[in-house]
């Protein structure tokens, strides 16, 4: 009886792999933070004239000259000559803000160290730890495991603390929540890849990746069809499957999520990936095709979800003890299997019908010494190369007569002598190999009144 054997469709890295394809790069600041912002930054310009007063007049038309450029690379130069001419300005907060948004259009490395220039002076810069975040997550990617791994680590710091700044006075309150409406699920989701990549932590991984998807269900449950949202659901049913033991109906569900709305060139890919798993627990494919419907109506699977799981090798073994009216009449390869894997009374009940009986043992040649043959003799075992018959001589064998290992010996004869069950396998006392005999030709007599030619 064969084991149900499924063949590994991906290696432990595919999930970055595949994510990283699935993956659509948003612009450094999403068009709701930006429209968000607005007020923030019209007072921010207002600042000067308005609220703050520049008493030094070069100092003002310094001042003057950065926020009037056109170009980013003209507006970034002007920043910098004045925050090194004037670094203790009453504007270096409004400077450096601007600063930021003119690198971040050209320059991710300047981006990242005018944010953090920015942090310094503003700690609780919504914009600047986005920024930071993004960009260290997005570098992560390419990067070696080393400084990906601290790449990751700063970006989860700047997007732990992201997710708890508070409101600035000069921000509205409903403009402030549309900016967390857009930030919080991405610094829920760097924390993820942290925990995912950077610390290998999976289960750590799994409790941010979903809330995320919390956040978003409550606040913006369109988001979740959609990159970037939909690339951590697929990362989210992968690290189930790479849980010890692997959930698989998570898995399964959140595959099969994020096969809902990928797109058409990557369905395929994640299909195999969530039949995969699907077959793997349940045994078949019959059914996913339910799952996948139900998964395109509901962010997470509903209470009452499950997926029903095969019979496991001990569920077949003991079936087949039960439904065997006569258990002598089972092939060699079946009783292996029922020794193998069922209870150990029906595993007791098998091995009494062949216990200190004598019997061929045909194979292939794991391991021989004159003294002892290790015998793959089931498909499975076979096919491992791993031996799961033991058959010890009765005499040594001459060295002529002592099998090649890979060959596959036939008239070997041993009588059953011991098993276990764990590593599976079944010990042969006083073997030998049987003889064939040579069958004389059989002899043609006349048939009576028949007379013998003469020449």
């Amino acid at each position: 009886m064969k084991k149900l054997l499924f063949p590994s469709v991906l290696a432990r890295n595919a999930a970055h792999v595949l994510a990283s394809v699935l993956a659509i790069a948003p612009v450094l600041l999403p068009a709701a933070f930006v429209a968000a912002s607005a007020p923030l930054a019209t007072a921010q310009a207002a600042a000067p004239s308005d609220q703050i007063t520049i008493k030094d007049p070069a100092e003002f038309n310094a001042y003057q000259n950065c926020t009037t450029q056109t170009t980013p690379q003209a507006k970034a130069s002007a920043c910098e000559a004045f925050l090194t001419q004037f670094p203790q300005s009453v504007v270096k907060k409004a400077v450096l803000d601007t600063l930021v948004d003119a690198y971040s259009q050209t320059d991710p490395v300047k981006t990242v160290d005018a944010a953090k220039r920015l942090l310094q002076v503003d700690p609780n810069n919504l914009k600047a730890l986005y920024l930071i975040a993004f960009l260290d997550k997005q570098q992560a990617a390419k990067a070696d495991p080393a400084q990906q791994a601290t790449l990751l680590d700063e970006a989860a710091a700047m997007a732990q603390k992201g997710l708890v700044v508070t409101k600035p006075a000069e921000v509205k309150d409903e403009d402030f929540k549309k900016q967390k409406a857009t930030t919080d699920p991405f610094f829920l989701s760097v924390i993820a890849a942290d925990d995912l990549y950077g610390k290998k932590d999976l289960n750590a991984a799994i409790a941010d990746f979903r809330k995320e998807l919390e956040y978003l269900a409550s606040n913006n449950p369109e988001a979740t069809k959609v990159a970037p949202a939909l690339n951590d659901t697929l990362l989210l049913g992968q690290t189930y499957t790479q849980l010890t033991p692997p959930d698989m109906v998570n898995g399964v569900w959140f595959l099969a999520r994020a096969e809902n709305f990928a797109p058409a060139n990557y369905k395929p890919v994640i299909e195999k990936q969530a039949k995969y798993w699907y077959k793997r627990f349940h045994g078949k494919e019959d059914g996913y095709d339910k799952v996948l419907a139900l998964a395109a109506t509901s962010i997470f699977p509903p209470p009452d979800f499950k997926i029903e799981p095969a019979p496991t090798p001990k569920d077949i073994a003991d079936g087949v003890v039960a439904s065997t009216p006569d258990l002598t009449t089972l092939a060699l390869q079946d009783k292996e299997y029922i020794l193998a894997n069922a209870s150990k009374e029906n595993a007791e009940k098998v091995w009494d019908t062949v216990k200190d009986k004598t019997s061929e043992i045909p194979g292939t040649v794991i391991a021989a010494t004159a003294s002892q043959l290790q015998i793959a003799v089931t498909d499975d075992a076979k096919q491992d190369k791993k031996a799961d018959f033991t058959v010890n001589m009765k005499e040594p064998l001459k060295d002529a007569d002592i099998p090649a290992v890979g060959s596959d010996v036939k008239g070997l004869v041993g009588t059953f002598d011991s098993y276990t069950q764990n590593p599976p396998q079944i010990v042969l006392r006083d073997g030998y190999f049987e003889k064939e005999e040579k069958k004389k030709a059989p002899v043609h007599k006349p048939a009576a009144g028949h007379k013998k030619a003469t020449s």
